[in-house]
């Protein structure tokens, strides 16, 4: 499902500092413009409640995840929390089999075609590629010319509407979007601002 939501809108919202109390009104204005993967890192305020407010209000077709999953205890409060998706940094085995095992979908970290190969083998569903500003469109191409057929490269750091056209020719399906969609103490008007021009971007694209 991870896959078909990212085959629907290939850009997944990173909403690092929301606070339980913003959740829901900016979760809306990311699903009425198209967003249709929303991750709240765990180093935000309160982020399983934040997890909690957001699968409660959206509809079932968007998957809510959590950012910055670094044990596999915080896998089972993800869980718990009703988030579906976990989003690392890093590639520890130990959390993708946590994840796997609880039946979530997992989109992992690497940095290196050996990371890559290793995440997908203990059945990584999505790569983030992080982070993005070191690598580069020249790498996507490398790597997608040697990982298996379908691999589903994502892109995270410092992407913007106007650096995302080298990388889609490179090969990638998506990406994923910090700072430049969504700040702590931004207003949903705000988010909706950036969150258009990032899905005009993408639609112009594909």
């Amino acid at each position: 499902m991870l896959k078909q939501a990212l085959a629907q809108n290939g850009l997944i919202a990173i909403l690092r500092g929301l606070r339980p109390q913003e959740a829901a009104a900016v979760g809306e204005v990311l699903y009425a413009v198209g967003f249709r993967v929303i991750e709240v890192p765990l180093n935000s305020p309160e982020p399983y409640e934040s997890i909690r407010i957001l699968r409660s209000t959206l509809p079932a077709d968007c998957l809510i995840g959590a950012g910055t999953v670094l044990t596999p205890e915080q896998v089972e409060q993800v869980k718990a929390a009703g988030g579906q998706v976990i989003v690392m940094p890093h590639s520890d085995a130990k959390v993708l089999r946590a994840a796997k095992a609880a039946g979530l979908f997992l989109s992992p970290g690497v940095a290196t075609p050996t990371e890559a190969f290793a995440a997908l083998a203990e059945g990584a569903d999505v790569l983030k590629m992080f982070p993005a500003e070191q690598m580069g469109p020249a790498v996507v191409k490398a790597w997608l010319a040697v990982l298996p057929a379908g691999t589903v490269l994502v892109p995270v750091g410092g992407i913007t509407p106007d650096n995302m056209q080298v990388f889609v020719e490179a090969g990638v399906k998506g990406f994923g979007l910090g700072s430049g969609l969504f700040k702590p103490g931004m207003t949903p008007e705000e988010v909706a601002v950036n969150a258009k021009a990032y899905v005009a971007a993408w639609n112009a694209l594909r």
